[in-house]
């Protein structure tokens, strides 16, 4: 295959398509995404059967632990993006919307039109569902997408496709607005970032060697995160067994997720109560505990952390710890290590919990709840492109809106400038 070629017409054709899907009407765009939910139902065997093909080869491969939970689809993850298109059909379009700005004092009146963004190539590894979640975001806002998901999971990429382009036709929207790319060749995520003339925006969804490596390439802009360490933050003034269920939840739900708690920090005056049953807590869990020299002297079984394992997104069972003097010490830990994407206080004072949300400066920031939360699905997006740790155009998870920018429209009735 020319891969050079095979990309162009992929991007020649999203082009195309991006026009017709931008003025596509919202009972059109829902009419779409509900005949691809029959489709993706309808196929449920299908999909699963490809998804074990995939998972059987990774295995063979011997592919991380990590990447083959991102890789692997049962009839929950199924049902969880049905009811993530189900979630996107109900969400309000935000195509046409306009912000009134008001009048002038040269009598012109001002407004702000959300418009689709145009073409958007989403770069991903394993999940699967992120076809769907893409896909359905995109359409929605009005954009047409190319998706490149990894090799690992092509052929449950190509199945979910499949009914994705069905309901396109349902529909009567181009199969062009969502297309799938069809080869694993690492040359085609070259020629994507490269493609200025179709492409408006890359995101790439996956590990910090591949989004280190789109950004380093791409002629297109992108939006990203590079990776997800994720703190949780126990005050001196929290409730202990509300810090250990948040911090036991933050840390075993899922290991392979970004959203996932990579490092723990415990105030000074709780640290010696809480540690010993925290410690217990995370080591049935079989997680491996790296600590500071306070933490390693409250919990036996605890590993000396080195200076790496404070900035680490492990993806696995291996927890960082640290006893801190205060909160203050604690923001300034955050800010130092953290990757900006998703950080956590546990405390029973207010003020504290206003401190903590004014000054650690990542995407989301949350008061006595799980970081397992920072998810377009849980924020009621309906579902996510992604999550950024940038901060131009979109911060955090990103859904419709993320999905559009806006453009200025003024009505005049004769006015020129003097």
């Amino acid at each position: 295959m020319d891969i050079q070629a095979y990309m162009h017409s992929v991007g020649r054709a999203a082009r195309a398509a991006s026009g017709v899907i931008a003025t596509a009407p919202s009972e059109v765009k829902n009419h779409a995404l509900k005949s691809i939910a029959e489709h993706l139902d309808g196929a449920r065997r299908a999909v699963l059967a490809a998804n074990q093909s995939d998972l059987n080869r990774a295995r063979r491969q011997d592919l991380d632990s990590a990447l083959i939970d991102r890789l692997e689809l049962n009839d929950q993850r199924i049902d969880a993006m049905l009811e993530g298109l189900s979630q996107v059909i109900e969400l309000d379009d935000p195509i046409g919307v306009m912000t009134n700005i008001g009048k002038q004092p040269s009598g012109i009146q001002l407004s702000k039109m959300r418009v689709p963004i145009g073409v958007v190539g989403i770069i991903y590894e394993s999940r699967p569902n992120v076809t769907i979640d893409a896909a359905s975001l995109c359409l929605k806002a009005g954009n047409a997408c190319i998706l490149r998901g990894g090799s690992e999971s092509i052929q449950s990429n190509q199945a979910i496709a499949a009914g994705i382009e069905l309901g396109l036709e349902a529909a009567g929207l181009p199969r062009a607005t969502i297309q799938v790319v069809n080869t694993p060749d690492r040359a085609a995520v070259s020629e994507l970032i490269t493609l200025t003339e179709f492409v408006d925006v890359i995101i790439p969804r996956g590990g910090k060697g591949l989004i280190e490596r789109i950004n380093a390439e791409a002629r297109v802009p992108v939006i990203k995160h590079l990776d997800g360490n994720c703190h949780i933050y126990i005050d001196d003034e929290a409730d202990m067994d509300m810090a250990i269920a948040l911090a036991i939840n933050a840390k075993t739900h899922r290991y392979g997720v970004c959203n996932a708690m990579e490092s723990l920090l415990v105030g000074a005056k709780i640290a010696p109560q809480l540690l010993p049953q925290l410690g217990d807590a995370m080591l049935s869990h079989e997680v491996q505990l790296r600590g500071c020299d306070k933490t390693c002297n409250l919990i036996e079984g605890a590993q000396a952390a080195t200076e790496s394992d404070w900035s680490t997104e492990y993806l696995g069972p291996i927890l960082s710890i640290k006893v801190v003097d205060d909160l203050s010490a604690a923001i300034a830990h955050i800010n130092q290590y953290g990757s900006r994407h998703t950080d956590a206080i546990v405390t029973d004072n207010p003020r504290r919990a206003q401190w903590f949300v004014n000054e650690v400066d990542s995407s989301s920031v949350m008061v006595n709840a799980s970081t397992r939360f920072a998810d377009g699905f849980e924020y009621g997006l309906g579902a996510e492109i992604g999550i950024s740790t940038d901060k131009i155009h979109a911060r955090g998870p990103v859904g419709l809106e993320g999905l559009t920018c806006q453009k200025w429209v003024v009505y005049g009735d004769g006015q020129v400038r003097k």
